[in-house]
C-alpha cells in the first residue's frame, strides 16, 4: 500500500490453542491502532475462519475496554488450517482464494494474526498470496522460533508450578513418588521452568532423551538418604508408548523396578485457563502495540519478537515450521544439574 492520508483498515484474529494473555493482545493491537494512529478495526471470529467465512466484528475502543485481564479470547479461537488439503473431502472450498477475496472486499491494508507455529506458518502463506500480514507470537509452550519467550508461557509456569507446589505437601504426607504431567509435545520450557520452580526431583523432556532405569536409581537414592517422597516433573511429548499418557507410563515403570507407591497427575487444559500473570498482560499489551507501529510504518510479512528484552521483526518466512527446542546445554539445565536435579539421562 502507498503512503495515504486515508485512515488504514486492519483485521485482528486469534488462532491455533487459547492461552491467558490473547485479550491483552488484541487490545494493544486495536487500542494503539485506533487511538494513536487513527485506524479502523475489524475483528474475525474464530481465527482464520472468520476470514474464510466474513464472519467479523467491527472494534470500538470502548469494546477493547476492560478486557485486559480476562483469559481466553472475545474474538474466539479455532484450529483452521487454510492451506491443508482434505484428502477425505470431496469439496474443494478454495479457502485461501475466499481469504484473499475477504481481504479485497472488505478493503483491508493488513492482518494481524496472533498465534503459534502453525499461525505463522499460515500467516507467511498468505503472505505469499499477496496480503499484509503482521504476526505476533503466543503459546504456553514458549517454542515459537525467533523470539526469546511468548506471552501465555509466564502464566503457565504459575499454574503448573502452583500445581507441583500442592503435590509436594501429599507426597510427604504419603510418601509417595509424585508424577505430574505438563503440557509440551515438542518442547520441554513449561516442563522445565515449571519443574524448576517447583522444586521437582527429576524433569523429563522431549529434547533429551531419559533412561528409566536412571530414573529409578534417582528415586532410589533419595529413599535411601532418608529422603521419603520424590516429584518427578515430565512433558507430555516425551518417549513414551502409545495409548498411554507419559505420566502413566512413568509412574507405571517407577512402581514396577522401585517397589515404591506412585501416582500421576496430568495437568492438562487447565494449564491454558485463567487470567494472564501481570507479566504476561505487560509482554501482550507491548507485542501489540508494537504491531500496531509496524502497521504505520509499513512493515509487513513480519513477526513482532522480543530479543534480549528489546522489540523488534522478524520475516515471517523465517519462522513457519521451525520450533525453538530447549538446549542439552542449556544453562537452567546446568545449573539444575549442579543441585541435583535429574534429567533421566545420567546412567546412558
Amino acid at each position: 500500500m502507498s503512503n495515504s492520508t486515508k485512515p488504514k483498515r486492519i483485521g485482528i484474529l486469534t488462532a491455533g490453542g487459547d492461552c491467558p494473555g490473547l485479550n491483552a493482545a488484541i487490545r494493544g493491537v486495536g487500542k494503539t491502532a485506533i487511538v494513536e494512529y487513527g485506524m479502523e478495526v475489524l475483528g474475525f471470529n474464530a481465527g482464520y475462519s472468520g476470514l474464510i467465512n466474513r464472519d467479523y466484528t467491527e472494534l470500538k475502543e470502548s469494546q477493547l475496554s476492560g478486557i485486559l485481564t480476562l483469559g481466553g479470547t472475545i474474538l474466539g479461537t479455532s484450529r483452521e488450517k487454510p492451506f491443508k488439503i482434505d484428502k477425505n473431502s470431496n469439496e474443494d472450498e478454495h479457502k485461501p482464494e475466499k481469504i484473499v477475496q475477504t481481504y479485497k472486499d472488505l478493503g483491508l491494508d493488513c492482518v494481524v494474526c496472533i498465534g503459534g507455529n502453525g499461525t505463522m506458518k499460515t500467516a507467511h502463506m498468505l503472505g505469499n498470496e499477496g496480503l499484509n500480514i503482521i504476526g505476533i507470537p503466543k503459546t504456553i509452550d514458549n517454542d515459537v522460533w525467533g523470539t526469546d519467550v511468548t506471552f501465555g508461557f509466564d502464566s503457565a509456569v504459575q499454574i503448573a508450578t502452583d500445581a507441583i507446589d500442592r503435590l509436594h505437601t501429599t507426597a510427604n504426607s504419603h510418601q509417595r513418588v509424585m508424577i505430574i504431567e505438563i503440557m509440551g509435545h515438542n518442547a520441554g520450557w513449561l516442563a522445565l521452568y515449571s519443574g524448576l520452580a517447583g522444586g521437582g526431583d527429576i524433569i523429563l523432556l522431549p529434547e533429551l532423551n531419559y533412561n528409566i532405569r536412571s530414573v529409578c536409581k534417582k528415586i532410589e537414592a533419595r529413599y535411601e538418604s532418608k529422603k521419603p517422597y520424590s516429584i518427578v516433573v515430565v512433558a507430555e511429548g516425551i518417549d513414551h508408548p502409545k495409548g498411554s499418557s507419559a505420566a502413566s507410563h512413568v509412574a507405571e515403570a517407577i512402581q514396577t523396578y522401585t517397589g515404591i507407591e506412585t501416582r500421576e497427575t496430568v495437568l492438562g487444559y487447565i494449564q491454558r485457563g485463567g487470567s494472564p500473570t501481570p507479566m504476561d498482560r505487560i509482554l501482550a499489551t507491548r507485542y501489540g502495540a508494537f504491531a500496531a507501529q509496524c502497521i504505520a510504518d509499513e512493515n509487513y510479512g513480519t513477526m513482532v519478537a522480543i530479543k534480549n528484552n528489546e522489540l523488534t521483526t522478524v520475516p515471517l518466512e523465517e519462522v513457519g515450521g521451525k520450533l525453538r527446542l530447549v538446549d542439552a546445554n542449556f544453562p537452567l539445565i546446568e545449573k539444575a544439574r549442579k543441585m541435583g536435579v535429574s534429567f533421566g539421562d545420567e546412567y546412558l
